[in-house]
């Protein structure tokens, strides 16, 4: 009799590519290349949230920012340059659209929100809500 062993992990892993191809997330090289683009850093401090992201290349007419109550999406499109003869020998740089949402930790005043491009760097700042944010409670003494 021919046994078979049970591997979970190999099964988690399958099923996890299945649900990505089902649901339209590919893992592997897309037209920016694999993994999640861009890559996002988020921090707060007091008063604010902040989002970083290295977009190389994308002009301020390229990206599109919206906050929606807790998320934040970033859509961009890098245009492929245009090349006239020659041969490409590698093109590890990635062309085309991305969209990323992200699920904020806080909310955040929507009307407030700024985004400013250095060098190749989005940042995205998000004041807190009034409602989130720490409020010192005096105490009364009769």
């Amino acid at each position: 009799m021919l046994s078979t062993r049970w591997e979970p992990w190999t099964e988690l892993n399958r099923l996890s590519r299945e649900m990505d191809r089902l649901f339209g997330r590919s893992g592997e090289s897309s037209a920016m290349g694999s993994g999640t683009f861009p890559a996002l850093n988020v921090w707060e401090d007091d008063d604010s949230l902040f989002v970083e992201a290295e977009l190389p290349g994308f002009n301020a007419s390229d990206l599109e920012i919206y906050v929606t109550g807790n998320q934040l999406t970033i859509k961009g499109v890098r245009q492929a340059p245009e090349r006239e003869g020659g041969t490409w020998h590698r093109q590890e740089r990635g062309y085309g659209s991305f969209h990323r949402m992200i699920e904020l930790p806080v909310r955040v005043d929507g009307d407030k929100v700024s985004a400013e491009s250095e060098q190749g760097v989005l940042r995205v700042t998000l004041p807190k809500s009034e409602a989130v944010k720490p409020r010192r409670i005096e105490v009364q003494t009769h």
